[in-house]
């Protein structure tokens, strides 16, 4: 295990931009995965590999390069790493980004599952709050704790590795 962390951590520091986009890809299709069996019991002769497959690609192309833009972002606008920074962070991130984020990725998801606008519109109705409330129940202390004590280079990987289950819980939202 610590060669395997070790390999990590020199590809990060080579390949920062595509580790993290690796990484958020290859998270948000394990919280499908387990969306899949321990959520929905589906067992694995009904696995649906499709909506794995599309819930990776929604974490390659939109969660990693987004998530890790912002975290950039974020970085230049709040500067430096004190308690009241990282609160900052966090407030900027729970308060601007992260209701954009849930609607850009239950709008995309419903998309990549065939939905109609028409229907995607009264899909994130019915979702999207319920989704938000819980994003408030879970991500600004883990947000916190993230600006504080992480590096920038590594953030995403920990939002991504606490968000296994927030993405089983948003893979699960998206497909129901």
């Amino acid at each position: 295990m610590a060669a395997l962390w070790r390999s990590y951590q020199t590809l990060m520091g080579r390949y920062p931009w595509t580790m993290n986009i690796v990484t958020a890809g290859s998270l948000v299709g394990l919280g499908d995965v387990i969306s899949q069996q321990l959520i929905e019991r589906r067992g694995l002769a009904h696995h649906n590999m499709y909506r794995t497959a599309k819930m990776m690609s929604v974490g390659f192309f939109f969660v990693g390069p987004v998530v890790g833009s912002w975290y950039k972002l974020l970085d230049r606008l709040v500067t430096g790493g004190s308690k009241s920074a990282a609160m900052k962070k966090m407030l900027a991130d729970q308060i601007c980004f992260a209701p954009c984020f849930l609607g850009g990725f239950l709008s995309i998801s419903g998309a990549l599952n065939g939905l109609t606008v028409e229907e995607n519109v009264a899909k994130l109705k019915r979702d999207y709050t319920d989704a938000l409330i819980l994003n408030y129940y879970l991500w600004p202390p883990v947000q916190i704790a993230n600006f504080y004590f992480i590096p920038l280079h590594h953030r995403l990987a920990v939002v991504q590795l606490v968000a296994i289950a927030w993405n089983s819980y948003l893979t699960w939202k998206a497909n129901k």
